[in-house]
């Protein structure tokens, strides 16, 4: 009976899921485009999270390169152009420097590009896997014939414009903690005291 009910719950799972993704992708775009503060306790949990997603990515990938061939030359390669976008993201971010906060605003048109990529890529990966199935019949040449290289190439892109944007982020905000809030002379300050 447990088993049962195992299964039910699974498979009311996956059409949830399909539902609620659109969903999830609007509310993604809507966090993905606001205007926030650069806060250093929040970049560094957020590089610490991608540092170790990417490493376990790159291990999987090189796993999965033992029956998928072109798994991990895939990886590396949505690796490296999620990289570069991700500076071409840091340039064109809109950055506003106030004593002592920082914000920024991510591009807009950047965080669509990125998660239409991911949308196009979730929609061809199930219609690839469907066709793969009734093709080719459940087994290892299923998976190679479902796109699974691609899918990971997509995956490694959002992870290296993750990683390389947060990166530059805490550069950006490191360097305006270094500057002097604007009008204040520091000699002035030091000779004064803090009490006059």
């Amino acid at each position: 009976m447990p088993l049962v009910l195992l299964a039910l719950a699974l498979l009311l799972l996956l059409p949830l899921f399909v539902l609620l993704l659109p969903l999830s992708l609007v509310q993604r775009y809507r966090v993905g485009t606001a205007r926030r503060p650069a806060r250093g306790w929040v970049v560094a949990l957020n590089l610490l999270a991608l540092a170790l997603s990417t490493g376990l990515f790159l291990a999987t990938a090189a796993l999965t390169s033992l029956w998928i061939p072109d798994a991990f030359p895939y990886t590396l390669l949505g690796l490296t152009a999620g990289a570069i976008l991700g500076l071409l993201g840091l340039a064109t971010t809109r950055w506003e420097a106030t004593h002592p906060a920082l914000h920024f605003t991510p591009n807009r048109w950047l965080v669509l590009a990125l998660l239409l990529v991911v949308t196009a890529r979730i929609v061809y990966g199930f219609w690839r896997a469907w066709e793969a199935w009734g093709s080719t019949g459940p087994g290892a040449g299923w998976l190679a014939e479902a796109g699974v290289p691609g899918s990971m190439a997509a995956g490694a892109l959002v992870l290296g414009y993750a990683l390389t944007y947060w990166l530059g982020v805490r550069a950006r905000l490191r360097r305006h903690a270094r500057t002097p809030p604007a009008g204040a002379d520091r000699g002035s300050l030091s000779r004064r005291g803090p009490h006059q």
